[in-house]
C-alpha cells in the first residue's frame, strides 16, 4: 500500500526546506473534494490537487472519505507532521453551505485534514470543498515576497510562522473579534498581498470566520477577523489565517510561477498576477446578485487551486460556485456570497489562485 511505501520515504522529508531565494513551504498539499459522499478512500480530482510529496512519489495522489454527514477526511500522502501547519477550506456550492477545519494530524506517513460542512441553519451536511494544508520554517531573503500564518486557539496563538522573521500577534477585541498583526510582511504604507481565513472548531459546531478589515501599518499588515455562529451571531472561535505576497497561497515561489490574487475592496498590489503583473486580474458581477466572475490571465496551467474568504461587515460569507474553468490561457473563478440564511447577497471577498508550476 502507498502508506507503507511512504513510511520508508518519510525520513527524506523531515527538516527539509527549499532554498530561501525561492520556496518557503517545507511541506504542503492542496486538493478539491468534488464528491464528499464517497464511503471508501477515493482518489480526489487529479487535475486540482498537488503537493510536496510529488518530489519523492510522483505517482501518489491525495484521497478522501466521508465519515459522517458533512464530515470528510482528506489524506495527503507521505507528508505527515502531526498538528503543525495550517489549513484553509473553501466550500464549493450554490446552496449556502459552509465548511470549517476540525483538526489535522498525522496517520502513519500521511497528513490527514478533517473537515466539517454545514447547511444554512448550522446542520451537518455534505458539500464539495477545496482544501489546503501547508507548513513552513526559515526566513526568506528580502525582495522575494513574504508568507506568514497562524493558528489561533482557545488559549491564544497555537502556532505561527513569518518568513520575514517578524512578529505575529493576536489581540482579542469584542466577542468574536480579533486583531492580527503580521510584522514586516507588507510594503511600507501600501496595502499588498492577500489574506485567507478559515474557522477551526474541534467539536464540529457551526462556525464561520472572515476578514472584516485589513490595512498596512508601515511594513506590517493588520487584519481584523470576525467570527460567527450558525445564527450569524458573533462568537469567540478558533481560526487559521495566512498571508502571501508575491508567492502562492501555500507559500512557495519559482515554482509556482503562475499564481494570482485580488481583493475586491482594494486595488494596487492586492491585485497581483505572476507573471503578468499588478492590476491585471479582473472581477465582474454576474447573475444572481452576489455572484462574481474572477479572471486570472495566463494562469490556466497544469494542476490548480483556489481559495476564497469573505471581507466586510456582518455575517455574510463567500463560496466558490463550482470548479474553476479555463478559457484559453486564462483561469476563471466563480464566486458567490450569501447572507446568514444562505440567500445570495452582494459582498466583498479576497480570492487567490495558483498553479503548481
Amino acid at each position: 500500500m502507498l502508506t507503507a511505501l511512504f513510511s520508508l520515504l518519510a525520513a527524506a522529508f523531515v527538516g527539509t526546506t527549499a532554498p530561501a531565494s525561492a520556496a518557503t513551504a517545507d511541506r504542503w498539499g492542496f486538493a478539491y473534494v468534488q464528491d464528499p459522499t464517497v464511503p471508501v478512500w477515493t482518489t480526489l480530482d487529479t487535475t486540482r490537487q498537488w503537493g510536496s510529496w510529488k518530489a519523492a512519489a510522483p505517482l501518489a495522489w491525495a484521497d478522501g472519505i466521508k465519515v459522517t454527514p458533512g464530515r470528510f477526511l482528506v489524506r495527503f500522502p507521505g507528508i505527515g507532521t502531526g498538528s503543525r501547519g495550517v489549513v484553509h477550506v473553501t466550500p464549493v456550492n450554490r446552496t449556502g453551505h459552509y465548511c470549517e477545519a476540525v483538526r489535522w494530524y498525522q496517520s502513519g506517513a500521511d497528513q490527514i485534514v478533517d473537515v466539517q460542512c454545514h447547511k444554512p441553519g448550522g446542520g451537518w451536511d455534505d458539500s464539495p470543498f477545496t482544501v489546503l494544508w501547508t507548513l513552513s520554517s526559515g526566513v526568506l531573503l528580502a525582495g522575494v515576497g513574504s508568507h506568514a500564518y497562524l493558528q489561533y486557539g482557545a488559549g491564544g496563538i497555537v502556532q505561527a510562522y513569518n518568513s520575514t522573521g517578524g512578529g505575529v500577534s493576536v489581540t482579542p477585541g469584542g466577542v468574536g473579534q480579533y486583531q492580527v498583526k503580521l510584522g514586516s510582511v507588507g510594503l511600507a504604507g501600501v496595502l499588498a498581498g492577500n489574506v485567507q481565513v478559515t474557522a477551526v472548531q474541534p467539536n464540529a459546531q457551526a462556525r464561520r470566520c472572515k476578514v472584516y478589515h485589513w490595512y498596512a501599518s508601515g511594513p506590517d499588515v493588520i487584519v481584523h477577523v470576525f467570527c460567527h455562529d450558525l445564527a450569524g451571531t458573533p462568537i469567540n472561535s478558533e481560526f487559521t489565517l495566512s498571508y502571501h505576497r508575491q508567492r502562492a497561497v501555500f507559500g512557495d515561489f519559482g515554482p509556482p510561477k503562475y499564481f494570482g490574487y485580488l481583493a475586491t475592496a482594494a486595488g494596487g498590489p492586492t491585485n497581483y498576477n505572476h507573471p503578468v503583473g499588478v492590476g491585471v486580474n479582473s472581477v465582474g458581477p454576474v447573475a444572481p446578485a452576489g455572484r462574481y466572475l474572477v479572471t486570472y490571465p495566463q494562469l490556466a496551467q497544469k494542476e490548480t487551486h483556489a481559495q476564497v474568504t469573505a471581507q466586510g461587515s456582518g455575517s455574510y460569507y463567500c463560496n466558490l460556485t463550482g470548479p474553476w474553468s479555463f478559457v484559453g490561457v486564462d483561469a476563471q473563478v466563480d464566486v458567490l456570497c450569501f447572507d446568514n440564511a444562505g440567500v445570495p447577497t452582494p459582498h466583498g471577498f479576497l480570492s487567490t489562485f495558483s498553479s503548481r508550476i
